[in-house]
Parts: structure tokens; sequence; C-alpha cells
């Protein structure tokens, strides 16, 4: 069996921290307004990867590497801002 390129897994916590949940949306808005933006180049990039592959057959790499970073970028800050985790997500595609 093959395995996927992308992982999640959460530990479950027993005590978080009170603060850091308290402000935990305003603390999410900066990665919100990235992700906005990356979503929007995302699509771009997946729909020109379309392209790509209906005339080559490959997906390039490039587009694989963009589009799978913000994949695991969102799946990180969405998960600090849904509360299973308490480690602040990383402004970064890796």
């Amino acid at each position: 069996m093959e395995e996927y390129p992308i992982t999640v897994g959460f530990r479950y916590k027993e005590r978080l921290s009170r603060l850091t949940t308290f402000f935990r949306y305003i603390l999410a808005i900066p990665h919100a307004i990235c992700l906005y933006f990356l979503g929007i180049a995302a699509g771009v990039v997946a729909f020109i990867s379309w392209w790509a592959i209906l005339f080559t057959g490959r997906y390039p790499r490039w587009a694989f590497d963009f589009v799978s970073g913000y994949l695991r970028w969102s799946t990180r800050a969405q998960g600090y801002y849904l509360l299973l985790t308490d480690e602040y997500p990383p402004f970064s595609l890796d």
C-alpha cells in the first residue's frame, strides 16, 4: 500500500492554555489573511496543473509542492483555531 504525502494526527491534551484559548481567534487573523490569498493562488495553480496533467500526463513538481504546502499550512491553522492544538502554527508552506 502506498503512503500518502499528508498525514494528520493530534494528541489529546488534558489542559490547554486559558490565555491563548481566550485570544485564539484574534491570533488566527494573520493566518486567515495569508491563507485567503494563498488559497486564491492555489486555485489558480491547481487549474494550471489540471491543464499540464491533461497534456503531459504529469503533475508539475512545483505545483504539487505549492498546493500541498498550502494544504499543510491550512490544516495547521485550522487545528489551531479549532482548539485541537495549543501550538501556534508557523507561517510556512513546509
